[in-house]
Formats: structure tokens, sequence, C-alpha cells
């Protein structure tokens, strides 16, 4: 099969991905084959790329929004069939004994698999799974516009979760990529006001599109205090600003997985009873959750779909914030 390597992390300017012939990898116990369909490009693709990220896997095989139809399953595989289509995202793994796994945080697990990251991921024609880890797709949504809410969605959905904001209650966005659009989605569909922050002039132009109360810069103020906010940029500097757009009991989550240094700041911006807290991972409960949600909604993802052999230009359109919604690579 033909798959896109990342032997080496460097700027995506210098084109870090390239193409290598790989042996069919065979499912083991519990595990299927899939062949790819699809596949969406997320930052944090670019973050192990460039990497701001450590290398965990070498040569390693990117992509963890991944769309695919089964072509074999393991032994003792029940839940999937020859011919379905699935969805794989970030969590590849968790062990389930650890004390995290039994308190429901497996997206917490220190023994925890990766798609794309700790074990091959979707920027090929073909790849294997854990059959628990897998999502079934059997809505009408084509396979590119499945590929973003499997990972932009589903830790969308997480954040927005644990921003705690009501129904009705108003919502900054700071940072308006894959993520941020299909959450101001959700939001508006449970009446909240939602406020976006962005700097680019097509990202503006999307969130007024999609239904956003307010657009404007970064630094910013809205015309009325936020309940919660989430931060989707990966800038430090960004949190001191969302505390100050916050109001008192109000919470602000950092959604990335990477982010550069928070600057000291005030203790008055937190003080007040706001909560400052970040996400890690998701869970499969996260998934399950929200990929019933997009379909009754329904979402409607804005996608750049592109051949796969333009992987590394996406990268870089990414990183140039040139992207308008979600980047998906057509792979088969």
């Amino acid at each position: 099969m033909r798959a896109l390597l990342l032997r080496e992390q460097k700027l995506v300017e210098e084109g870090p991905l390239s193409f290598a012939d790989l042996p069919i990898p065979r499912p083991g116990p519990g595990e299927i084959l899939l062949r790819v369909l699809a596949c969406g490009v997320c930052h944090t693709d670019l973050h192990i790329a460039e990497g701001d990220l450590p290398l965990r896997k070498s040569p390693v095989v990117l992509g963890h929004q991944v769309v695919g139809e089964v072509v074999e399953s393991g032994l003792a595989v029940t839940r999937f069939r020859p011919g379905d289509r699935v969805g794989l995202a970030w969590l590849a793994w968790a062990c389930g004994r650890c004390p995290f796994c039994l308190r429901g945080q497996e997206n917490l697990c220190p023994q925890a698999h990766f798609t794309g990251y700790t074990v091959d991921g979707g920027f090929a024609e073909y790849t294997r799974a854990c059959a628990d880890f897998a999502y079934p797709l059997s809505g009408n949504f084509p396979p590119e516009k499945w590929a973003p809410l499997l990972c932009a969605g589903i830790i969308g959905y997480r954040a927005l979760r644990l921003s705690g904001v009501e129904q009705g209650g108003r919502l900054g966005l700071y940072g308006f990529g894959a993520s941020a659009h299909l959450v101001l989605q959700v939001a508006r569909h449970w009446n909240c006001e939602v406020y976006v922050f962005t700097r680019s002039a097509e990202h503006k132009a999307l969130a007024w599109e999609l239904g956003a109360r307010w657009v404007g810069e970064s630094r910013a103020r809205p015309p009325l205090e936020l309940d919660a906010a989430i931060i989707f940029a990966p800038a430090g500097w960004i949190v001191p600003e969302a505390l100050k757009s916050t109001r008192p009991g109000g919470t602000v989550v950092c959604a990335g997985i990477h982010m550069t240094p928070v600057p000291e700041m005030p203790y008055a911006l937190l003080y007040g009873e706001r909560t400052l807290r970040t996400v890690t991972n998701a869970t499969r409960q996260d998934g399950e959750e929200f990929l019933a949600l997009a379909q009754r909604i329904p979402l409607d993802p804005a996608v750049e779909v592109r051949s796969w052999e333009e992987a590394n230009a996406v990268l870089l359109a990414l990183k140039r914030g040139e992207i308008r919604g979600a980047a998906v690579l057509k792979v088969s």
C-alpha cells in the first residue's frame, strides 16, 4: 500500500511528509483493517510534524480523523463486518484497568495509544485499529463531512461541556478553525449567543455566516461579559485576554494539545471564582454523544477537500490560517 510517512520532524515549509510503499497491515485479535476513504488534517498533525509534540513513533503515519470501510476483522471482533463504514478518532486504545479508566476518565489513561501518533493513522490506503475504539458511521454524511467530526468535533464538544455554558448563555470562541466552527453550530442549537475572536477575514466571514452574535479581534472586548470561553488557538497570550472578557464565576477552557507559554498575569483576572481548565483528549462516550448529536442537529461541516498528494501543502495552509473550516484529504 501507499502511505505518507513522517520520518523526521521539521517545518512544514520543508515538506516533512513523503510517500512510501508499505505492507498492508493484518488485523490481530480484536482489531479491524480499514480501507481509508478520507482523513481530516488537524492542528495536532501540524504540531507532531513540526516537533511541538515529541515524536513517539518513527517513522509514523499521521492522521487521526479517519473514515474508512472495514475489509477484514481479527479474531473475536463482533461489532463490525466487512463493508461497514467506521470512523477512528485520536484515542486509539486505553487499558481499561487503571484508576483513570475505572473512573470513566480513559482520556487520561497513562498507557493510552493515539491514532496517528503512537500508532499509525489514516494518511495511508489502509490502516488497522482496535475495534472497541472505532465508531460506526451509519448516517448520511459523506466521508469528507464525517472526517472533521472525529476530532475537531469530538474535542470541541468535550470543551463545550467542560465550559459549563448553559442554554441561552454567552460563549466566546478564540480561534475559528475546524473545532470552533462546529462548536458554534452546537452552541447555536442550544440557543447560546456566540462571540468569535479571530484575526482572519475569511474566518470572520464564516463566523457571521454561521450565526455568531459578535465577531472581533482576540484582544477586543465583547459588548457583554462572557459566561464561558474556549481557546482553540495555540497561543498562551490569549489566556489573560479571555479571562478579562469572562464574568466572575465563568470558565475559560484551553482546548488544544499544545500551547505557547501562558504569560504572568494579575491574580485579579482569576479572582471572582473564575475557572481556568484544560481539555486532554476525549473519551469514547464523548464521541458517541457528539456523533449522535451531529446527526440530530444536523451539523454542516465546512470542509476543503484535497488530494492526499497535497498533504504538505495542506499542513502549510493550516499553519498560515488559510483553511476555511476543516481540511480533509481524499485518500481512496
